[in-house]
């Protein structure tokens, strides 16, 4: 296990140090579990770098039903030439 120094924001550290209190657990055990817990993210979304793009367009998603809305309107319309 190695040692090293860090800095934290007084109130950043302040509420780590109360949630490792509440948890029973020593802050140090606290921050590695945060870390752990943030390259495990970072590994998973490595793996799946397509969901970076796909995320990226959820903004589109509205725009997306709102047109599907419109190709389902049209093709519900039954045009009465087409059955001569």
């Amino acid at each position: 296990m190695a040692k090293t120094t860090m800095e934290f924001p007084d109130k950043v550290l302040k509420k780590a140090k109360a949630l490792a209190a509440e948890r029973g657990v020593p802050l140090r055990e606290l921050v590695t579990n945060a870390v752990e817990r943030e390259i495990r993210e970072n590994e998973k979304n490595a793996e799946k770098p397509w969901m970076k793009t796909i995320g990226a367009l959820r903004h589109l998603h509205k725009e997306n039903v709102r047109i599907q809305k419109i190709i389902d309107e049209e093709f519900e319309t039954i045009d009465p030439e087409e059955w001569k």
